[in-house]
């Protein structure tokens, strides 16, 4: 059976396609390719599918849940930075400082506060995205739109913190709905001056890349179709 699923997915001409994509996108916006970080996200994939991609030559993985993480990361042997890019529970922040390079999803003040002292603890600088409500859902976590200026401020503050930009999922729609967004998130990322945007996914990371995405979360185009 696993023999069947390689032979009909193959993850590097997957990766080859994405690539496609992402340099064309990157022309259409005046961009530069390498100014764009691939984020493949990895969830309920097994270690073995992880070590293929990053021999395609995927170098950053993107993990939703913790018990996961923990599980697959000691059976990977290739290199990767790892990404948390799924709702953090505050009681397992010493897990996430210990298992991620980078946590996306840093909702509040409050879980950052709980990320900067399990980093502290660990004696590591721990890199974190704040995750922005950009479409002011209720049903959705993350910071306001009128909060990111205080809540940046805040955990800039944080010692055990760097933090390096945005992330965020848009109100689920049409492709080119995202569009309004994501220059949303972009115009609040310049005002408040980080570098980074987490957002796109496999549906629309064109229309991302073309709003000024740093980093495209993509699973489905390079792993295929989860069971």
């Amino acid at each position: 059976m696993d023999g069947g699923w390689k032979e009909a997915v193959s993850i590097a001409d997957n990766l080859a396609a994405v690539e496609k994509r992402m340099r064309a996108a990157c022309e259409r916006s005046g961009r530069k390719r390498d100014d764009v970080t691939l984020l493949a996200v990895s969830k309920t994939f097994p270690a073995a599918r992880i070590d293929d991609a990053i021999a395609a030559g995927v170098t950053h993985i993107g993990e939703n849940r913790v018990q996961e993480a923990r599980d697959k990361k000691p059976q990977v042997g290739g290199a990767a930075r790892w990404h948390l890019i799924g709702h953090l529970q505050s009681n397992k922040a010493k897990d996430a400082v210990r298992l991620f390079d980078v946590i996306e999803t840093v909702d509040s003040v409050e879980l950052a506060e709980k990320i900067d002292r399990a980093a502290e603890t660990a004696g590591k600088a721990q890199d974190v995205l704040l995750q922005i409500n950009v479409g002011d859902e209720w049903q959705k976590s993350g910071v306001a739109p009128a909060d990111v200026e205080s809540a940046s401020r805040q955990v800039r503050a944080l010692k055990g913190l760097r933090l390096l930009g945005l992330m965020a999922i848009p109100p689920i729609g049409a492709p080119e709905e995202a569009r309004r967004h994501f220059r949303r998130l972009r115009e609040i990322r310049d005002q408040i001056g980080l570098v980074h945007l987490s957002m796109g996914m496999s549906e629309d990371f064109e229309i991302a890349i073309e709003e000024g995405s740093t980093i495209v979360r993509i699973g489905r185009a390079i792993f295929g179709p989860r069971g």
